[in-house]
């Protein structure tokens, strides 16, 4: 990781309203600041000079308080963090002045309404540092680092913003079963506990029917849960009784991490945007269907925030991106996402248009990840993540990923699994380049990319820059 320099957040705009309590008012006097960990509980500190304590000094605080060791000084990092935006914060930001521009910052980074944005208030939170590599986290000893690491993967698991198959989040629902209760509880112990604690507490929210209403009825509710019981505590029983020797909570930590890793999304940063549905029915209606963008240091993801699933994963070595600003009253901003795909048999460019506000957030966090991946490939192989699966390993040169293109990428498989892309349900702009021309095949809008161009059409890959700026 590049210390000082790692951050996604945008130039400090002008300061505005005060909008946490957590963040004293005063800047001269000592007062209390509450930094929230992800599972709700938070560290107590009482900080001189608040209005300008930065986000290292405070680090260094934290860390004392939760016996943090030097070693794992980079897996951390601290965000601002509300229902409507999350931003992590360079080391050099001063949480107070960001807190004063909260409100400005939505306006300009989200869709949310004046009344909303008029009650948000955001939260200094202590979470998991984007920039810090997967591949190092197997390696950590302390129990307390690996602690904070899983409730931060627990959560996002339960919420679903990690999506996973059935045998995932059952699988993942014992370990947490095993690490708050322990094992060797028998069948009668381990239900009435499953009872107490309830199965929102082990399983995805959407999967054992947290979020109840009229489609949990339909799906019989009542039966499903008990069937989901069932299950879980069958997990748990083979925990329980699997080797002779049982194992220590950080193991079981590790456990639960590994598997998190499995899931190509574990560690992004997220943001939220809007995609194109394709045209159905005989008047061709279509809309636009809600997705998370999830990035990391190995790629992008696109996410349906209904249905749980990806739609699109992508390697920097097999994508292109763009960002383009509105040009009149009404356009929205895009990130724009190339990649390889086919038609009727034909290989084509696909184009995929995410709108939204927090593509300009999005676009920078690519580039930065894509400088961050090409040094350290360019070094040591070693400090870039190696524990990635076959499927997932950079095709081609490693100097070749992000906006430039070597060669032809593979082709994105479409399979059943929920992590598994489906790039047959986007709708994409298709095109060939003959060498000469854009040709367009099976055109789905009046407008696209190419004709909203000043300049001929032509079109050529987003080119990484020698060096990124940093703001």
């Amino acid at each position: 990781m590049e210390g000082d320099e790692c951050g996604r957040f945008p130039p400090e705009p002008s300061e505005g309203k005060s909008q946490r309590g957590s963040v004293a008012s005063s800047v001269t006097r000592a007062q209390d600041v509450l930094v929230y960990l992800v599972g709700d509980s938070a560290v107590h500190l009482c900080v001189e000079g608040v209005g300008c304590v930065s986000v290292q000094e405070l680090c260094h605080s934290v860390r004392e308080a939760l016996h943090i060791p030097d070693s794992a000084m980079d897996v951390f990092a601290f965000w601002l963090c509300s229902p409507l935006l999350e931003l992590q914060l360079k080391p050099k930001h001063q949480p107070y002045k960001l807190c004063r521009q909260w409100q400005d910052l939505l306006y300009r980074f989200t869709e949310a309404s004046a009344e909303d944005i008029s009650q948000d208030e955001p939260s200094l939170q202590y979470r998991r540092n984007v920039f810090y590599p997967k591949s190092k986290e197997l390696q950590i000893e302390d129990e307390g680092v690996l602690r904070l690491l899983y409730d931060e993967a627990q959560v996002n698991i339960l919420a679903g913003r990690f999506p996973c198959d059935p045998e995932t989040w059952m699988g993942l629902g014992a370990l947490s079963f095993a690490l708050e209760l322990g094992v060797g509880l028998d069948d009668q112990k381990a239900t009435a506990a499953l009872r107490e604690k309830k199965l929102t507490s082990f399983l995805p929210a959407h999967v054992s029917g947290g979020g109840g209403g009229l489609f949990s009825t339909l799906r019989g509710k009542g039966g499903r849960q008990a069937g989901l019981e069932h299950n879980l505590l069958e997990e748990y029983r083979k925990i329980s009784t699997s080797g002779s020797t049982p194992l220590e909570p950080t193991q079981r930590l590790r456990q639960y991490l590994s598997t998190c890793h499995s899931l190509p999304y574990y560690g992004c940063a997220f943001f939220s945007g809007k995609i194109d549905k394709p045209a159905q029915g005989i008047l061709h209606r279509a809309g636009r269907k809600a997705v998370n963008v999830g990035i990391s240091l190995e790629g992008v993801y696109v996410m349906d925030v209904k249905e749980k699933h990806v739609l699109l994963g992508l390697r920097f070595s097999e994508l292109s991106w763009d960002h383009s600003y509105p040009e009149g009253e009404g356009d929205s901003h895009i990130l724009w996402l190339e990649f390889d795909g086919e038609e009727a048999g034909t290989p084509v460019n696909k184009l995929l248009k995410i709108y939204s506000k927090q593509a300009e957030l999005m676009s920078g966090l690519i580039e930065f990840c894509v400088e961050l991946r090409s040094a350290a490939e360019g070094g040591t192989a070693t400090e870039t993540d190696g524990d990635v699966g076959p499927s997932h390993q950079p095709a081609g040169q490693a100097g070749g990923s992000g906006g430039e293109r070597n060669g032809r990428r593979g082709k994105l498989h479409r399979q059943s699994s929920v992590v598994c892309s489906r790039v047959h349900t986007l709708n994409t702009i298709s095109y060939v380049d003959n060498g000469k021309e854009i040709k367009r095949l099976k055109p789905k809008r009046a407008t696209s990319f190419f004709t909203r161009q000043a300049q001929p059409p032509t079109y050529s890959a987003v080119q990484v820059q020698e060096s990124l700026e940093q703001r």
